[in-house]
């Protein structure tokens, strides 16, 4: 059964158990009352007659006696039993609460069941064939003579009768009532969960497990208060759609990225392949057609620029290695590393390169120390220093400085060159990234500079970024002072 034919069925067969024993409990409660009432009515009449039978003789108290002195009411039972007077008994019917004024005698067979139900008891109930339902009492006059009296429970059981009539009808139709404003109820009050199944059921449609995808179904806001508990269900639904929708774009995106990556670097190892086959089919060539000195001078040619081509594709290949080590944690080694020592270093290794610009140097006179891999921290230096010689335009004044922020070492490489383009600011560190539409190129290169620095830069347990606008470029390494969380030598 549904959630809705359960609450229903429990709250409906639990007001109905509820209203039942109420029913019962009002029932016999009001029939106990009645019953003692009409009691005391009876024994009230019963003696008046009793006083009536002590004032005369036992054979004088006949049936007749006692009627003709007794100012019957209506529906009562007279009967009385003596050794001398006999026994007789009479009933006064009741006509719509009216003495009919003719009695019914009662034959010996309803005197014998009277009997029987009295069964030596001063009270009893009777049930009569003619008469119907009787409450008898019997009291002994002072003559000897026994005076039976009775009155009718038909008005009791009508009463009862009426009281239960009442209280089945006013519970099936609470019942009724009931049933209906509990299913309105659990039906409203269950909507919000229809509203995530139906959620769920639209997105689980969606094609999920290729290309571009972007969730965009969600619980309505109407349906997703989370101060309810219904409602926080679909608050919560919204909130993993919005987590699934991010993972989703963040696949996406690591996807459309590896495809590049494939690409970038695919192009940049057929490059020098293709010069590698070219200059060798060139070399065979001439060994076989001019032979001599020629022969020799061509293949040298040749075989240096085998050489050339073999040597960028070795470091593309090596820079690619680094990078998978660097992203296993591997291939660091932690010593003692003098930051401004490496840095001064490193801007002397980057001025001969480049003689157009202007080279400066920002360092403090106490030497900053860390710990940390010094060869791989020079090289984040020259691959810095390179990024800014290569991408800025002769003229360009680029400065190093070296500084201590609280518990950091600070690092940055400015220039005052065109600055960097925002559309590729956000991927400047992702591998074979380039900047050719805002900066001026000279050379080319693999792209992966920047990656290797920011990989090895984390490594360290450190961060890098960047800030640029035109004629302010600024390139920022914070390292801790300390090591890096879970580094060995």
């Amino acid at each position: 059964m549904s959630l809705q034919t359960r609450l229903m069925t429990a709250v409906i067969g639990f007001v109905s158990i509820i209203l039942v024993i109420v029913a019962v409990i009002t029932s016999a409660t009001l029939g106990a009352t009645l019953e003692r009432q009409l009691e005391d009515r009876l024994n009230g009449y019963s003696l008046d007659v009793a006083k009536l039978v002590s004032r005369v003789p036992a054979q004088i108290a006949t049936i007749d006696y006692v009627v003709e002195g007794t100012n019957p009411v209506p529906g009562i039972l007279l009967a009385v039993s003596s050794s001398e007077g006999g026994t007789g008994g009479v009933v006064f019917p009741d006509t719509k609460g009216q003495l009919s004024g003719v009695s019914q005698t009662l034959t010996s067979a309803d005197l014998d069941r009277i009997d029987a139900a009295l069964g030596g008891r001063a009270s009893a109930t009777v049930t009569l064939d003619d008469f119907g339902s009787y409450l008898v009492v019997v009291r002994q006059a002072p003559n000897g003579v026994n005076v039976v009296t009775g009155l009718p429970r038909t008005e009791i059981q009508n009463q009862l009768a009426t009281l239960l009539t009442v209280i089945a009808l006013a519970t099936i139709g609470g019942l009724i009532l009931l049933a209906l404003t509990t299913a309105i109820t659990i039906r409203v009050g269950l909507r919000p969960l229809r509203a995530v199944a139906a959620t769920a059921t639209r997105v689980a449609n969606q094609p999920l497990d290729r290309g571009e995808v972007q969730i965009t179904e969600r619980v309505p806001a109407s349906e997703a208060d989370p101060r309810t508990e219904t409602g926080l269900v679909g608050a919560s639904l919204n909130t993993l759609l919005d987590h699934v929708n991010t993972s989703l774009a963040s696949r996406q995106k690591n996807e459309e990225r590896m495809r590049r990556f494939v690409a970038d670097a695919s192009h940049e190892l057929r490059t020098p392949l293709s010069s590698i086959r070219g200059y060798s089919e060139l070399s065979l060539r001439a060994l076989k057609q001019q032979g001599g000195e020629a022969a020799i001078e061509g293949t040298t040619t040749s075989l240096e620029r085998i050489q050339a081509q073999s040597l960028r594709m070795t470091r593309l290949v090596e820079d690619l290695l680094l990078l998978a080590r660097l992203d296993e944690g591997r291939e660091l080694v932690y010593g003692t590393v003098d930051l401004t020592q490496l840095a001064l270093e490193g801007l002397s290794d980057a001025r001969p390169t480049a003689v157009d610009h202007h080279w400066n140097i920002e360092a403090p006179d106490e030497p900053i120390v860390i710990v940390g891999d010094a060869g791989r921290m020079h090289q984040v230096v020259a691959n810095l220093l390179a990024n800014a010689r290569t991408h800025t335009p002769a003229g360009t004044s680029i400065t190093l400085s070296v500084t201590r922020e609280g518990d950091e070492a600070v690092l940055r490489v400015h220039d005052n060159g065109p600055g960097i383009d925002p559309g590729v600011r956000d991927e400047l560190f992702a591998r074979f990234a380039r900047g050719d539409s805002s900066r001026a190129r000279q050379t080319g290169g693999t792209g992966l500079g920047l990656a290797i620095a920011k990989a090895i830069v984390e490594g360290h347990g450190g961060h890098i970024t960047v800030a640029s606008e035109p004629g302010d470029t600024t390139f920022t390494v914070r390292i801790p002072v300390s090591p890096a969380a879970g580094a060995t030598d």
